[in-house]
């Protein structure tokens, strides 16, 4: 039975209504899960791999670069697969649960080092590290391009993804004060056996959160069912969105800047400060003050458009990345200072860049007549991991160079190229960021329009039982179907 109004107007207004706070906080919780495999991957994975499994700087920097490029390309695959799924429960939510468990056991093979030699280890380390990415793309993608299609209203999206991130760095904080603590505590001395059990222990945790973000959410903007579209006209339609090749090239900058820091960070605690203790400490306040950003974004997006926003909060992080040079080792109050900068001005960055991500979806649809969420993320993704593909990469290079050794003191060459990986070489992409994002063109009038526009545009919506507990707007799911 149709209960949808025939109203372009009353259709909008059910697009744009107010989510609950219920639903936001669920959705945000997932990324706290996420975080638990992500903080782990970007401060610990590296250095688990050179001073615990066993391989050099050089062939976990290269293996990880391949991985990561390998896995960059997988993102679109997932994408259009997420596109063209059609359950009871949505598009996005069911990956949430389908993929819980294989994530969860593929990190521990992970971080499992196997009794091999240095050429089994070394395969052990590609394979079981793919397979992990993969799992976690598998999940991730469906998760992110769930925030486009809970709400057509710009300012919610900021919210949503606002509060996603508040999630994100406080996981990212507990994941960096637990994990050197739970690896000693479950090692007792075994720290081989130590991370296997701790990343055991995260997989559970991560796996109940988000089967709770599935159960607590909804989806409620579809594409048109005239809709036909493939993979090919999915690509073509993104090479030709201006905006969305703006933040496909900025996240990729961007994540260049973030991952140079923090994988340095371990490194630098280590053989410049001297003092690796601090790590945990050093990157939560960072995790903190980012969280603060984060949930100040919606309020600063009310007053400040998305992408002046986005260019001031880089020529920040340009600033503050250069001041880290001039720091001297023992003054160690500074650094922290710098760093919870760091966190303030880079806080508000992640829920921007992702609400801009559901803007371009919205465009893209405006101006194709085709709309492909999952892909539009899956593709800001693979930038993203690229990106991180790339600094993971100039760091082992650097450290090859400068002829770094694993567990000694290193040389002064050797410790010049950590500290300029912690400054000078961040802030360099920083400003690169801030001349791609003077490139961005959908501003909030121009969004305004293309909303009214898609409203007008879409029919009805037709609303049937889906076995779930009912939405109470207008604009539910479709019917029931197979998985395609």
């Amino acid at each position: 039975m149709n209960t949808g109004s025939t109203n372009p107007s009353d259709q909008r207004i059910a697009l744009h209504k107010r989510l609950s706070w219920r639903e936001k906080i669920s959705y945000g919780i997932a990324d706290m899960g996420f975080n638990f495999y992500w903080t782990n991957i970007a401060t610990f994975l590296l250095i688990f791999y050179t001073d615990v499994f066993g391989i050099s700087a050089a062939a976990a920097a290269s293996m990880m670069f391949a991985v990561k490029l390998v896995n960059a390309f997988t993102d679109p695959m997932i994408g259009a697969l997420a596109d063209r799924t059609t359950t009871r429960y949505g598009k996005f939510r069911p990956y949430l649960v389908w993929m819980a468990v294989p994530l969860g056991c593929a990190a521990v093979l992970t971080y499992t080092t196997p009794d091999l030699d240095g050429d089994g280890r070394l395969l052990w380390a590609y394979g079981t590290y793919l397979l992990m990415m993969v799992c976690y793309t598998g999940i991730n993608i469906p998760y992110n391009a769930l925030s486009g299609v809970m709400s057509a209203d710009p300012q919610e999206r900021s919210t949503i993804n606002g509060l996603r991130f508040i999630c994100a760095f406080g996981g990212s904080m507990l994941v960096t004060a637990a994990t050197p603590a739970m690896v000693k505590a479950f090692g007792n001395g075994n720290d081989k056996l130590g991370w296997q059990l701790t990343m055991a222990a995260w997989a559970v945790a991560a796996s109940v959160m988000f089967v709770l973000t599935f159960a607590n959410t909804r989806e409620r903007i579809a594409p048109s069912p005239q809709q036909k579209s493939n993979v090919m006209e999915d690509v073509r339609d993104l090479s030709r969105n201006g905006p969305w090749l703006v933040l496909f090239f900025l996240a990729l900058i961007i994540m260049v800047t973030i991952t140079l820091r923090t994988t340095t960070a371990a490194y630098y605690f280590k053989y410049v400060v001297g003092r690796p203790e601090l790590m945990g400490a050093f990157v939560s306040v960072y995790m903190f003050a980012a969280a603060v950003g984060a949930a100040a974004s919606p309020l600063m997006t009310r007053f400040v458009d998305k992408k002046k926003l986005m260019i001031i909060l880089m020529s920040a992080t340009a600033v503050l990345s250069t001041a880290y040079f001039f720091v001297p080792q023992d003054q160690v109050w500074l650094m922290f200072a710098l760093q919870a900068g760091m966190g303030l001005v880079l806080g508000p960055k992640s829920p921007l860049a992702f609400s801009m991500y559901a803007d371009t979806a919205d465009y893209n649809e405006w101006r194709t007549g085709r709309r492909a969420t999952a892909m539009t993320f899956a593709a800001a993704t693979f930038s993203q991991k690229l990106g991180t593909a790339l600094a993971v990469a100039v760091i082992g290079a650097l450290f090859t160079t400068l002829g770094y050794v694993p567990n000694a003191t290193q040389s002064p060459d050797s410790t010049a190229g950590i500290v300029w990986l912690m400054s000078l070489i961040p802030a360099a992409f920083a400003l690169l960021a801030v001349g791609v994002m003077c490139c961005y063109r959908l501003d909030a009038a121009m969004l305004r329009g293309i909303q009214a526009d898609l409203a007008v545009r879409k029919p009805a919506p037709d609303v049937r039982n889906t076995g779930e507990e009912p939405d109470d707007s207008p604009h539910a799911l479709p019917p029931a179907a197979p998985i395609r």
